[in-house]
């Protein structure tokens, strides 16, 4: 909404704040990145709101900011995202992994300071547009922490990929491979068997996925494999055109 924010002793103003509202799991830079659309303004200007310290992370070899690169905010940068976003911050901690990770100290200036995610709440995908625009109103970009388990968006059935990388793509649209929806959902089950053994869910899904990614591809007769290859080559024809 151009015109509605503006600058005032070098601090964000608006006749009334924007709601902007967080999603489940969101990186906090991903909120201001919503922020600053919102507010119809460039990202860079709203967190000039903080006296950051460090750098964000950016790809090799001179490249961009990477998409995980994470800001945690203290007490009173706190406050002002809350201000920003038009939101209760009890509302933003519930949502935000990384929200309240300086914890609840008291601080006049409003600081924050740069993080990648994977070191500060976890590792972090991009979200599905069409779930963040269904939610939000917003068809934007947007990064979430998620583990490995909980990578797929079965409602609009997209393979959601890893921010740490500069992809040419967000996800993977999984329309010819519904096979990983469908693990997708029957993994709440897994998860709820493995609990009633005395098992770590996680650890569980680690080891199915050390099978599948790396045990596989070293084992005598794979070569002979038909259906891991075939998968992946539905998958690779789906996407070969979206870069």
């Amino acid at each position: 909404m151009p015109g509605a924010a503006g600058f005032g002793g070098g601090r964000l103003v608006s006749a009334r704040p924007l709601r902007t509202g967080p999603l489940a799991g969101e990186l906090t830079s991903s909120l201001i990145g919503r922020v600053a659309g919102r507010y119809g303004m460039e990202r860079g200007e709203v967190l000039a709101q903080w006296s950051l310290t460090g750098s964000p992370a950016r790809h090799p070899g001179g490249g961009g900011v990477r998409a995980d690169a994470e800001v945690v905010l203290n007490g009173a940068g706190r406050r002002v995202l809350a201000e920003l976003c038009g939101m209760e911050s009890r509302v933003l901690a519930r949502a935000l992994p990384a929200y309240m990770v300086d914890g609840v100290a008291q601080d006049a200036v409003a600081r924050g300071r740069w993080r990648v995610a994977q070191t500060a709440a976890g590792p972090a995908v991009f979200w599905c547009r069409s779930c963040a625009a269904r939610r939000t109103g917003q068809a934007v970009s947007s990064v979430v922490y998620r583990p490995r388990w909980r990578r797929v968006c079965v409602r609009h059935g997209k393979w959601l990929l890893d921010a740490d990388a500069d992809p040419a793509w967000e996800h993977l649209e999984l329309g010819a491979v519904s096979e990983v929806v469908q693990a997708q959902y029957r993994w709440a089950g897994v998860r709820r068997r493995a609990v009633r053994a005395g098992r770590d869910p996680d650890v569980v899904f680690d080891m199915a996925h050390a099978v599948v990614c790396r045990w596989w591809d070293q084992a005598p007769g794979w070569e002979e494999e038909t259906i891991w290859p075939r998968r992946l080559y539905r998958l690779a024809e789906v996407n070969a055109g979206g870069a």
